[in-house]
């Protein structure tokens, strides 16, 4: 995009550091804590700004020097990663075909020929070639700044600063669900080869696999260009509101475009001391293909959870910017629960039977749902062991001895835990994951999985007090005033026993996974069936209402904006008719 650079971008992140860890800021605050007559709203204000001072806080000036030179070094790792020439060889014609991560595991998951869904994870384990030189030397750097703070090493560094516990602690969490786990993934990686062949377990196999015809199938009733319309009333529907917010939503794939959705926010929401409200802005981007198999859905799950990352962070009504700003001492378990929560929904019959509509207006059918579940939930546990096999690689990387952070051990280890934690080579593999790269995301993938726990007891609470989640405005209004509300003045585990009565366990994820496939259908039919017959609270073509200013953009460009075109509805209106110029496919 005009005007910016992987040099200006290290620069805003080093004057942004410089600010947080000036130790003249720290002592500020603490003076003023001295005050005897200050307000409890003025005290919490400026506890909260303490707490986050001290997550930052070099006083070492080479600690401070080394956070410089990482900057830069990961802005660099960054430029480089986004410009490689990704993609794959098309093993029919010897053509090499330019693709996004995010457009190679989707071909995996949806082409019907299996040379191709090989040259596309071939294509994938380039990555790691690729980045490793570059990441061994900011390894060793991020070791030693850790160290230099009194810390074990990066991760555990990282894991204090950003969930108040040590890195020992996380995998004493993490344990129970791995061992739980094991034994599920050996039995689903043996029947996968029993019902589909022994090459169904291949690395570049496993997804087609378990979703190829039945994501080909269901990729009618994810219209790609319908995508922001249903996730505007899916959350309007649960009462989420933003508060006024404004959000830039870049959802379209494009050359040298990061490799990763994400949301971030240039402006926190919070409340001023004279009650005047301060609303968030979000900047918010995907890498959609629009015209491609399965990139409708792709999309909404996008939108969900990173439109959940907006809903959590506009909502945050406290009286400093500090409680809402996406870095430490936020959790990241806290910030992932949020979206990940608001994702799942596009899983659920109740959601399908109301909101996966084909262009013509057709529900998507039972069977076809039904299907799904069949083929997806007996190696569901595939996506755990995924998960936590991206902490339990950085947690080794870390823990190596300096001398051997080198390309080959490290790509090498790579290759091990994939082959412990998952049972074979992974599909992502993991020197791909982009959160391994950036300050950041790195060392905190763990939270996906402190998260996806607390999402399945967050909708099993939900569930025992309410009976439903799609289309119920009182688990918007809970959300929003008990795991919201507060920012990161509450800590995430505190929040989770709040809401659900119990403290955080994998128990009913667990419990999920053991679930029999029959169980899940009987009770995801009775859900699709009444789904079906309420329908959507808001229905097509009604206004959604999330009190917000959206503006859709493609990198420099304003394809519509829903002030000018005087509401969301309208704005999405405009963003198909460009959708259907510019890929007539979505027509």
């Amino acid at each position: 995009m005009q005007g910016n650079s992987s040099a200006a971008l290290a620069q805003t992140k080093t004057d942004y550091d410089t600010f947080l860890g000036d130790a003249q800021n720290l002592q500020a605050v603490r003076d003023a804590l001295q005050d005897t007559q200050l307000t409890p709203q003025l005290r919490k204000n400026l506890e909260i700004m303490q707490k986050t001072f001290l997550c930052y806080i070099t006083e070492d000036p080479k600690a401070t020097a080394m956070k410089e030179k990482l900057n830069q070094l990961e802005a660099d790792l960054g430029q480089s990663r986004n410009q490689m020439s990704l993609g794959y060889t098309n093993p029919s014609t010897g053509k090499f075909m330019k693709a996004s991560s995010v457009q190679l595991r989707n071909t995996m998951r949806t082409d019907s020929s299996e040379d191709v869904r090989k040259a596309c994870w071939e294509g994938m384990r380039t990555v790691g070639p690729h980045v490793a030189a570059q990441f061994c030397e900011i390894v060793k750097l991020r070791n030693k700044l850790a160290r230099n703070l009194g810390y074990e090493d990066f991760y555990d560094y990282k894991v204090k600063t950003a969930e108040g516990f040590s890195k020992r602690e996380l995998f004493q969490k993490l344990a129970p669900l791995e061992e739980a786990t094991r034994p599920l993934m050996a039995q689903a990686r043996k029947a996968l080869a029993q019902s589909k062949g022994q090459s169904a377990v291949q690395p570049w196999n496993i997804s087609y696999s378990l979703s190829g015809d039945i994501e080909r199938e269901m990729d009618p009733y994810f219209p790609f260009e319908e995508a922001v319309d249903v996730w505007a009333r899916t959350f309007a529907g649960l009462g989420i509101q933003y508060k006024g917010a404004r959000m830039r939503l870049d959802l379209c794939d494009r050359p040298g475009k990061y490799s990763n959705g994400f949301c971030h926010w240039p402006q926190p929401a919070w409340r001023r001391d004279n009650g005047e409200w301060v609303a968030s802005e979000a900047n918010f981007t995907s890498l959609a293909t629009p015209n491609a198999i399965g990139s409708g859905k792709t999309a909404l799950n996008t939108l969900l959870h990173e439109g959940g990352h907006a809903a959590h962070f506009a909502n945050i009504d406290q009286g400093s910017p500090m409680f809402s700003q996406e870095r430490a001492p936020t959790s990241v378990a806290y910030a992932e629960n949020q979206s990940m929560f608001l994702d799942s929904f596009i899983d659920d019959a109740a959601w399908k039977g109301r909101y996966a509509l084909s262009r013509e207006g057709e529900v998507i059918p039972w069977e076809l749902i039904k299907r799904g579940i069949e083929a997806s939930h007996p190696f569901s546990v595939f996506t755990v062991r995924s998960m936590l096999a991206v902490p339990f690689f950085e947690k080794a990387v870390y823990e190596l001895p300096e001398e051997q952070v080198i390309p080959e051990a490290v790509t090498a280890l790579a290759d091990s835990i994939e082959k412990d934690v998952e049972g074979g080579l992974a599909g992502r593999p993991l020197m791909s994951v982009p959160h391994i790269l950036a300050d950041e995301s790195s060392a905190y993938y763990h939270a996906y999985v402190l998260a996806e726990m607390s999402v399945h007891q967050t909708r099993a609470h939900f569930k025992r007090k309410y009976g439903a989640l799609v289309d119920n405005d009182k688990v918007g209004k809970d959300l929003e005033e008990i795991y919201w509300r507060p920012g990161n003045g509450a800590a995430f585990l505190e929040l989770v026993q709040q809401l659900t009565a119990q403290p955080l366990s994998a128990g009913a994820w667990v419990s999920r996974l053991k679930q029999s496939v029959d169980s899940v259908v009987q009770q995801e039919e009775q859900d699709y069936l009444q789904a079906v017959q309420t329908g959507p609270r808001i229905k097509p073509g009604e206004p959604a209402d999330l009190g917000m200013h959206v503006v859709l953009v493609h990198g420099d460009d304003i394809i519509a904006d829903s002030e000018k075109a005087g509401s969301i509805q309208a704005a999405t209106t405009l963003y198909k008719e460009w959708l259907r110029r510019t890929w007539p496919a979505t027509s």
